[in-house]
């Protein structure tokens, strides 16, 4: 499945601890518009094995609760990590990242097929988890093109093992 950006990869130079740590209460990030079409939502069904209705029966979801089909929760999070190394400027000294994890998650607004999400990114705290590994935890808000509410909302942790 690949989904169509409207934005150009943008050139972020690494940034220290210190660097991130006087981030910490603000936004890092807001990715640009990636549009979920039928197409990523059937193939994210058929990997998932989640053929219900709402997702890919197109016919049957205008009557249902959504007037269409609509993509997965799970596949508007899953694209977390594509709209966040999109805008968060890279780690210095990070030999890996590692998705830690998310405290919390909630599906706000459906996300009708054809619609656009955007992710926006704000670092809550950093903390050592124990020598040579830090965990970088962000608010993280996927918004819709379809709805004034966020499509999603969650607490998402990440591990940077240093080099």
């Amino acid at each position: 499945m690949r989904l169509k950006s409207e934005i150009t990869t943008v050139d972020r130079s690494p940034l220290s601890v210190n660097e991130f740590s006087r981030l910490i209460g603000t936004t890092i990030g807001v990715s640009s518009w990636y549009q979920i079409g039928q197409n990523e939502i059937d193939a994210f069904a058929n990997l998932t094995d989640d053929n219900q209705y709402i997702h890919v029966d197109v016919e049957r979801a205008k009557a249902g609760p959504f007037g269409g089909t609509i993509a997965h929760g799970m596949l508007s999070l899953s694209l977390i990590s594509t709209m966040f190394f999109e805008v968060a400027p890279p780690l210095e000294g990070s030999a890996m990242v590692v998705n830690y994890g998310f405290e919390k998650v909630r599906f706000i607004s459906p996300v009708p097929s054809g619609a656009k999400i955007s992710g926006s990114f704000s670092l809550d705290a950093i903390e050592e988890r124990e020598a040579g590994q830090l965990l970088f935890r962000y608010t993280v808000t996927i918004s819709t093109t379809s709805a004034a509410k966020p499509a999603v909302h969650a607490e998402w942790i990440i591990l940077h093992v240093l080099a």
